[in-house]
């Protein structure tokens, strides 16, 4: 009768197994997701960049995707993936940061609209940027709210919101 002191320490299950290998999949799956520019800044081999642009050439095609997909799998599993993820990361991060800049933008101009001079005095002061165009500011901040009390179409709110991107823009 075996002890629990003999099993070995560096038994893998079946199960782990799959997930290890699961993960460069998953990893390729995000890679196919990326635009042709943003592949060519993660690092991999010619046989590996190959694969992924005959998957993306595939995708309507459902069962001859699904197979390269899985070779772009194998693929993977045989090459060191923290590279491609590391570079991944800073793709996706660089995404969520130009959203999150994008909605802080809209914020600022829906407090313009609705806060009046007291949020245009906040913003001026928190952004220096935008005391030069003050004016501009101030016509664009009455059209979008005549705009609103009017049920129109948000033209100036847009206008607003392109001179913010303008002037903020880093």
């Amino acid at each position: 009768m075996a002890k629990y002191d003999d099993f070995d320490d560096d038994f893998i299950s079946k199960t782990q197994l799959k997930r290890e290998a699961e993960a460069p999949q998953k990893l390729g799956l995000e890679l196919l997701k990326l635009n042709k520019n943003e592949l060519a800044k993660i690092p991999m081999d010619e046989d590996l960049a190959d694969a992924l642009a005959l998957a993306q050439r595939l995708q309507g095609k459902k069962e001859a995707y699904r197979r390269q997909v899985q070779f772009v799998g194998k693929l993977m599993r045989t090459r060191d993936t923290e590279p491609m993820q590391q570079a991944l990361d800073l793709i996706t991060n660089k995404h969520n940061q130009a959203n999150a800049r994008f909605h802080r933008m809209e914020q600022l101009r829906d407090q313009l609209i609705s806060g009046g001079n007291d949020a245009l005095q906040a913003a001026l002061a928190e952004h220096p940027a935008l005391a030069g165009e003050v004016q501009r500011l101030r016509q664009l901040i009455r059209q979008a709210m005549k705009e609103q009390s009017q049920e129109k179409p948000p033209k100036a709110a847009r206008e607003l919101f392109k001179l913010l991107r303008y002037t903020l823009d880093d």
